[in-house]
């Protein structure tokens, strides 16, 4: 896996459930899978979970959405992990993913790209991505000083 994938076409339109994401707002959104997570079955296996997760996303995403790995996230205990980020909006850190749960991902980040205020919709999420949130990060820009 070469870590990142992007669209090879910058202005072209991306269809997904019958709506139209440019591929500029995509280009504004990265999976980020942590590729040292270990399954609960086997923890010594080779590949790790994660990684087969990371290569299952990338080929969800299809080359439309940036899709990268990390070393470690630090969500063990959760372990599958995997982040949403957003350029000016909101990030998202998911736990307790399965090895099959790429294309939620995908479907994730693609509501992501979409959302006018930078979140994404409670309702629309995937269940995977319902049960397995464990923090949504604000960007720096919508941070607020103390009086």
């Amino acid at each position: 896996m070469s870590g990142n994938v992007v669209s090879s076409a910058d202005t072209a339109d991306f269809e997904s459930d019958g709506q139209a994401c440019a591929a500029e707002t995509l280009a504004d959104v990265t999976i980020l899978v942590c590729s040292t997570c270990r399954d609960e079955s086997d923890a010594d296996s080779q590949p790790r979970a994660g990684m087969v997760l990371a290569e299952g996303t990338s080929l969800a995403a299809a080359g439309a959405i940036s899709v990268r790995t990390v070393a470690c996230l630090g969500n063990c205990r959760r372990s599958l992990s995997a982040a949403l980020l957003r350029k000016g909006g909101w990030s998202y850190v998911f736990g307790g993913l399965s090895i099959s749960d790429g294309p939620d991902l995908v479907a994730g980040a693609e509501l992501l790209a979409r959302s006018a205020d930078g979140m994404i919709p409670w309702r629309e999420r995937p269940s995977s991505l319902k049960r397995g949130l464990v923090a949504r990060i604000p960007s720096l820009d919508q941070l607020k000083d103390l009086p």
